[in-house]
């Protein structure tokens, strides 16, 4: 069987691409593992809005009955979003029996960049990336989206990676794959919650347009892998670094104490700071992804032209 057989584009997108438009993949576990319903679904809507009014086609991705579908409708959408954690989770390793069986799927970060990369979409926004947990001297716990970056041509724009990981471990072993991590307007990398972590990117890159020159030159040199676009969430929804730590120390403690590893780690720490911040955390989160679709459609716009 071909690849036809299992990759789906929505008319919208397909036109897009065709036609040189800008366009911009989206994950669908921030839909399904993200948030309860019908926020989730809300979030969704409103990001793909913002992507439209920045002049991109979103291209929310997901897997439905085995197929990888690449822009869902508001219905679709709906459905993933009410069946919530129901849905499996699937990274790279997880798509073949997905597909094989006709099950649905919503995509993690390093699934929705092959998927994207398959349709021929370069830019993908999402909350933050993956990495290297904490701790991962012992349990090897390393995100794939990692590895997807060393290899696959899709630029991610997020808010850095999620604190609750090893962030100096995380920028080591991009370093090592080759992957380079840009800040928007920044020279700090940004942890997610917060604009700060003590962290520096490799270049600071001031315009969109500058971003997509950069990338352009890349591909065309033939340096296959992805790139790390991080941008910090605005001033006005930034946690305090210091609460923040200090609910995902806690988080962190608690996981452990529960022996809870793998794929149920950052389902668990995020929902934990959820509480321990009292909804907080769940506001910035929403507000961080609003604003990377924004700066994604942004470059996929300066990279069209």
């Amino acid at each position: 069987m071909s690849l036809n057989s299992y990759l789906m584009l929505s008319e919208e997108v397909q036109h897009a691409l065709k036609n040189n438009q800008p366009v911009v993949a989206l994950e669908s576990t921030i839909i399904s593992h993200g948030m309860p319903y019908p926020q989730n679904v809300e979030t969704a809507l409103k990001v793909e809005s913002i992507i439209r009014e920045n002049g991109a086609v979103p291209a929310t991705i997901a897997i439905l009955q085995g197929k990888l579908c690449v822009g869902l409708t508001a219905e679709q959408i709906d459905y993933l979003g009410k069946k919530g954690a129901a849905v499996a989770k699937v990274s790279r390793r997880d798509m073949p029996a997905i597909v094989a069986q006709g099950l649905d799927g919503a995509t993690t970060v390093a699934s929705t960049m092959i998927i994207a990369n398959l349709a021929g979409i370069r830019l993908f926004a999402t909350g933050g990336i993956g990495g290297v947990h904490r701790g991962a001297e012992q349990t090897m716990d390393i995100s794939a989206d990692l590895e997807e970056l060393a290899q696959t041509n899709v630029a991610v724009i997020c808010a850095g990676a999620k604190s609750i990981l090893d962030l100096g471990l995380t920028l080591e072993y991009l370093e090592t794959k080759g992957v380079p991590v840009l800040g928007y307007q920044t020279t700090e990398l940004p942890a997610f919650y917060t604009r700060q972590s003590g962290f520096n990117v490799d270049c600071q890159m001031d315009s969109p347009a500058d971003i997509a020159k950069l990338l352009k030159a890349k591909w065309a040199m033939g340096l296959n892998g992805g790139v790390v676009i991080t941008n910090p969430i605005p001033t006005e929804f930034a946690m305090d670094y210091e609460t923040i730590t200090q609910a995902i120390n806690a988080a962190v403690a608690e996981a452990e104490e529960k022996g809870i590893k793998g794929k149920s780690t950052t389902p668990f720490l995020l929902a934990k700071i959820k509480d321990i911040t009292a909804g907080q955390s769940l506001t910035a989160n929403i507000q961080l992804v609003f604003n990377n679709a924004k700066l994604a459609a942004q470059i996929a716009k300066a990279w069209s032209e």
